[in-house]
């Protein structure tokens, strides 16, 4: 694994913080989807999305301090935020405000989204998955937020108006 290309062994780990690299069930794997997450740039169109942006760059500085990396091409460090990255940095602030654990927002947001069924066993159509990532990067779902990672009940605006981090605050005061 040592001589794996870098974006592979980061994808390596960015798998090992929602799943366990050991599982090898095929109905228990999730390789095909979170490659997909991984070769999907989540491009913010929202004022301070950005910040979604740099929280899921910063997971790449935590990669290298945790292989022991020192010398990786700057170039690599500042290319854009995959979807994979976003989803897991967001999962990890979802959990620092609430009691949930990292990995469970993690799935919980991939189950919002209708993706979380398309394990190794079950083919992940590209397609349709990326129809659906399209849908929360482009903000073409709902005025509710339905389609998109923070679906409400009673909106006070538009979500497709709204930054996703007041999205998720008020997903989680909804939710209570």
């Amino acid at each position: 694994m040592m001589d794996a290309p870098l974006d592979e062994r980061y994808f390596r780990w960015l798998y090992s913080q929602v799943i366990s690299v050991r599982l090898r069930n095929p109905a228990r794997t999730y390789w095909n989807l979170l490659r997909l997450l991984f070769t999907k740039e989540f491009v913010w169109i929202v004022p301070n999305d950005d910040n979604r942006v740099k929280d899921g760059q910063d997971l790449r500085y935590e990669f290298l301090e945790c292989e022991r990396l020192d010398a990786v091409d700057e170039t690599w460090m500042e290319l854009g935020c995959s979807m994979l990255e976003m989803l897991i940095a967001l999962s990890r602030r979802l959990s620092f405000e609430t009691d949930g654990e990292p990995r469970d927002w993690f799935w919980h947001l991939l189950r919002v989204l209708n993706i979380a069924e398309y394990t190794d066993n079950k083919p992940c159509p590209a397609d349709h998955v990326n129809e659906i990532l399209d849908a929360v990067i482009w903000r073409t779902y709902s005025r509710t937020g339905e389609g998109g990672l923070f679906p409400l009940k009673r909106p006070t605006r538009d979500q497709r108006d709204v930054e996703i981090w007041y999205q998720l605050s008020a997903y989680l005061l909804e939710q209570d």
